[in-house]
């Protein structure tokens, strides 16, 4: 992951979003607990790029204008948003989208896709 990166994370409750979440943050050396931002909409963690982790999920019956989200999702951030597409109207036109399936206790099933002009230019 570079800065300014999308991360769009679908996937059924309890199937490991955050989980995933924690992994990114490690590996951008985040020392504070990275938990879900399913009640505060927006978590921010420092580390060598910053982390920026929202959560969609309440945003269903919201006006665009009730959250200013946007001007979070910036270049120089590592942008993880969890249920994306309950606000479909905030979402950039690139990111990458990840999938999980819960399989059993111990498996999921992880689909990565690359999305938009931004991801079709690296390839």
């Amino acid at each position: 992951l570079k800065k300014g990166d999308v991360i769009l994370m679908t996937g059924d409750l309890g199937c490991g979003k955050t989980t995933f979440t924690k992994g990114i943050g490690k590996a951008l050396n985040v020392t504070k607990n990275i938990n879900s931002p399913t009640f505060t909409i927006l978590k921010i963690y420092k580390g060598d790029i910053n982390l920026h982790h929202m959560d969609f999920y309440r945003l269903e019956n919201t006006n665009l204008y009730d959250f200013d989200l946007a001007e979070y999702i910036t270049d120089e951030t590592i942008n993880v948003i969890e249920w994306p597409f309950m606000k479909e109207e905030y979402l950039p036109s690139s990111y990458i989208l990840i999938d999980l399936t819960y399989l059993n206790e111990t498996q999921r099933k992880i689909k990565v896709e690359y999305i938009g002009e931004k991801y079709n230019k690296e390839k």
